[in-house]
């Protein structure tokens, strides 16, 4: 039986997952617990699991997610020690 080109195709069906799914820009407080060292080497540990792959897609994009959120609490850590700096030197400069 031989198939036509991929765009004759009848489309895949998505499997939607049944956990809900948190507002855009919702925070997950054990995230926000972690002080940058603990966020950092979690987001460190992830990216290999991720790299060396064998997780399925659910998985993936719950990793995936995962790491966005600790990326992101990384940088908030890295924000505040910047604004921190910055008004230690205006303070010593004054």
């Amino acid at each position: 039986m031989r198939r036509g080109p991929l765009s004759q195709r009848a489309p895949r069906v998505a499997r939607v997952s049944s956990e809900p799914v948190p507002p855009a820009g919702a925070t997950d407080p054990a995230i926000e617990a972690l002080s940058y060292e603990q966020a950092r080497d979690e987001l460190v540990a992830l990216v290999r699991t991720l790299e060396a792959g064998g997780t399925g897609l659910e998985e993936s994009l719950r990793l995936w997610e995962r790491g966005e959120a600790l990326a992101d609490r990384c940088q908030r850590w890295l924000d505040g020690a910047r604004r921190r700096l910055d008004a230690a030197r205006e303070a010593a400069a004054e």
